[in-house]
């Protein structure tokens, strides 16, 4: 599919091959930017929640826990 880009007097213009290549390319990493963060996120709940559990083997309370980590 053509892709087109706007000149500033308005007119449509088809991307040539590079300008084709280096939009699949912004495209292309900004799915795996996307996915990184989601990941992160996700990471950072999980170490949460480990984190968590650790200090109540330890053998604290609930409530302590919430005092240490917030």
């Amino acid at each position: 599919m053509t892709r087109y880009h706007q000149k500033n007097n308005g007119e449509r213009v088809p991307f040539t091959a590079e300008e084709e290549t280096a939009w699949d390319a912004q495209e292309e990493q900004a799915v795996i930017d996307r996915q990184a963060e989601v990941d992160a996120k996700a990471q950072e709940a999980t170490d949460k929640a480990n984190g968590n559990q650790k200090l109540l083997d330890l053998g604290l309370s609930q409530a302590e826990v919430d005092a240490l980590t917030k």
